[in-house]
């Protein structure tokens, strides 16, 4: 088994290294260690991604495809999710995301070989729910950010009062919250998975509720 990880390229060199090193760090932590990295350049929205394609044909059956977050897979159309399960399926390929924590079982079977298969099916299952769950949850995300973003109701860096944000920090703080509501992930946790320190979240949080 050999786990490769697929990254989203960084508009910044320090947040593409600090992503390389977290799921770095993630894959040591679960006794194993990244095969190779895939750095896709490609919209997450669309369904031909050069490099996703190429980390699926340098796969064997039984590899792992290793992602940050659920959302670098599944911030697409319904339709183009389903054809990317079913070519992940094809293939042999398991996926595994650091904030789906149901899915770190993938990189640790037990040793006992009936409890796991049996709670290699059970957690098949949940994990595959979780995934369409969390698929449907980004798609519908994206879309309602961008239709925020055409009305202008998005409006969150204006409410900052001194050095104005820009819109990649907002958008940030708000994939914070996401992390937070739908996955329970801890404050800590969610801004280090979304590369925003937890006082500039609190700083928008704050300032976003006074506005309100």
């Amino acid at each position: 088994m050999k786990i490769r990880a697929y990254l989203r390229a960084s508009t910044s060199e320090q947040n593409a290294e600090r992503a390389k090193e977290y799921v770095r760090n993630f894959a040591e932590s679960q006794g194993h260690v990244i095969e190779q990295f895939y750095v896709e350049q490609a919209s997450g929205r669309i369904y031909e991604r050069p490099e996703l394609n190429r980390l699926i044909e340098d796969s064997f059956a039984g590899d792992v495809l290793l992602v940050e977050q659920v959302d670098r897979l599944t911030r697409m159309k319904t339709e183009d999710w389903e054809k990317l399960k079913d070519k992940l399926k094809f293939n042999g390929l398991r996926v595994v995301a650091i904030d789906l924590p149901t899915s770190y079982q993938i990189l640790t079977p037990s040793v006992d070989q009936l409890t796991s298969e049996v709670m290699s099916a059970v957690l098949k299952g949940i994990n595959n729910l979780m995934l369409d769950v969390l698929a449907a949850m980004a798609s519908k995300d994206y879309i309602d950010r961008r239709r925020r973003q055409a009305e202008g109701i998005a409006q969150n860096k204006a409410n900052f009062k001194g050095k104005q944000q820009v819109q990649e920090t907002v958008d940030k703080c708000l994939e914070v919250d996401k992390y937070i509501e739908v996955n329970q992930l801890s404050q800590v946790k969610a801004c280090e998975l979304a590369g925003v320190s937890i006082s500039t979240w609190r700083r928008f949080k704050n300032r976003s509720a006074s506005s309100s």
